[in-house]
């Protein structure tokens, strides 16, 4: 399954509200250390929208109008732990759909859950995301819940960084991904915003053609 972006206007839309907050940060002088070891000169945190109303309700409308358009005949929201929980719990609540959450794995304590809150096997359920970079923490609640017995019809997500490898797992996990912005909505934005200049444009696309040897 091919993963996609929502329409231009959303993506640069979203991408100038993220930025507008620094949800999204450049830094191309001092780049950011990722969790992997990479060098980045973005840094993308969008937990943040949740502290401002008007775009978190611009966010969660953005994300109901998705799946309605895209996975109509769910009949579950589930978030991704942890970022993607209360954009999840947003968006069911629009939606008037029953809600869970998933682990990155089962508790060690108490009853073991991975899925929190209560699921019916056979049903179709759409996984909300907050960033897709590599795809392989979202893939894997994924999986926790087709082991549950559930069928995962979908996944949106806020932005996505449009890595070869996350476009090549979700087409070998067959889940249609679809994504409300992307790097190159962001880089547009960013210009236009003034956070970046043609010249350090370059540069940091130069980033996303080889971020682990990037510098």
């Amino acid at each position: 399954m091919k993963s996609i972006t929502i329409n231009q206007s959303t993506a640069t839309s979203v991408a100038e509200k993220l930025l507008e907050i620094q949800a999204i940060k450049l830094n191309y002088k001092n780049p950011f250390t990722w969790s992997s070891g990479w060098k980045s000169p973005i840094y993308c945190d969008n937990r943040l929208s949740l502290s401002y109303p008007s775009i978190r309700t611009y966010i969660k409308e953005a994300l109901a109008e998705v799946i309605k358009n895209n996975f109509g005949d769910a009949d579950y929201i589930a978030g991704v732990a942890t970022a993607g929980i209360a954009q999840g719990a947003l968006v069911a609540d629009l939606l008037g759909l029953p809600y869970v959450y998933v682990r990155p794995k089962p508790k060690e304590h108490g009853m073991g859950n991975q899925i929190e809150g209560r699921i019916e096997k056979g049903k179709k359920v759409v996984l909300v995301e907050d960033l897709i970079s590599t795809g392989g923490s979202s893939l894997k609640a994924a999986k926790a819940l087709e082991e549950a017995g559930v069928k995962v019809t979908g996944m949106v997500a806020i932005f996505t960084y449009g890595f070869d490898v996350a476009e090549n797992n979700f087409k070998a996990a067959k889940i249609p991904l679809v994504c409300l912005s992307d790097f190159s909505a962001m880089l547009g934005a960013a210009v236009k915003m003034k956070y970046l200049n043609e010249d350090q444009l370059i540069h940091v696309k130069s980033w996303r053609l080889d971020p682990a040897n990037w510098k």
